[in-house]
């Protein structure tokens, strides 16, 4: 299956390149992993003194497709067929496998001093002092 690029328009008027994944989509079962609840986030903030928000910038890329599957994210331009090597944006299920993914590596943060909504990222403390070290803590993940 190849998919269609789409052009959008951005503010400024410039262009975006989308890849058009609806028939891809429609074919993909439904990973039905939880993302958290907004809410239960907000309030595990209460009593902090200091936080730091992080947004993972195309924190999906960083995620390798096994090479079998690199042919099921392919799409067709002017210039040839290419592939993604790297999870794109679009997918059905890419913000529940990126969650699952950090949900893993942030285990044993997650409800100490960091928070994960798919690609935001929250470190918080309940000490100004102790902020530091939690983010270095997160950053030596």
């Amino acid at each position: 299956m190849v998919s269609n690029v789409v052009l959008v328009p951005k503010p400024g008027g410039k262009w975006r390149m989308c890849i058009d994944f609806r028939d891809l989509n429609k074919a993909c079962p439904k990973d039905f992993y939880p993302l958290p609840r907004i809410d239960q986030l907000v309030d595990s903030t209460s009593g902090c003194e200091l936080l730091s928000m992080m947004d993972a910038s195309q924190g999906y890329h960083q995620i390798m497709l096994a090479p079998e599957d690199r042919k099921k994210v392919s799409f067709i331009t002017s210039e040839g067929t290419f592939c993604y090597v790297a999870m794109p944006f679009g997918l059905k299920n890419a913000g529940a496998t990126y969650q699952r993914l950090v949900d893993k590596i942030f285990r044993p943060q997650i409800g100490k001093n960091v928070e994960v909504y798919v690609d935001d990222m929250l470190v918080k403390s309940k000490k100004a002092a102790d902020h530091v070290k939690d983010l270095e803590e997160t950053f030596s993940v």
